[in-house]
């Protein structure tokens, strides 16, 4: 699983969540530092913040789409926006959850 988010103390949050499920995590701050990563193709998952410093969650996707054969990526957001759900996954994103996550009732 990779985590990709700007925002440390939920990036930490979301990493340790992960862990704590038994799914050792890779946690990037950025869309940049996590394309750097030259084993990318090992990667179950990717977790990311819609909206990052450079290269936004939508980019990022597409720039993975463009590699071909990517993992699925789910985009998160604490940012949502009337019709912003469908446009992810028309894209390509696998899932898209609205920050603050909510637990079972």
């Amino acid at each position: 699983m990779i985590v990709v988010e700007d925002d440390d103390s939920m990036r930490e949050a979301i990493e340790r969540l992960l862990d704590a499920a038994a799914s050792s995590a890779r946690a990037y701050a950025s869309a940049e530092a996590l394309l750097a990563w030259d084993k990318l193709e090992e990667a179950a998952c990717i977790v990311s913040d819609l909206r990052l410093p450079a290269t936004s969650g939508l980019d990022l996707l597409a720039q993975l789409r463009t590699r071909g054969g990517y993992p699925p990526l789910i985009l998160i957001t604490a940012h949502d926006a009337p019709g912003l759900r469908e446009e992810a996954m028309k894209r390509g994103a696998a899932a898209y959850l609205a920050k603050p996550f909510r637990g079972p009732h």
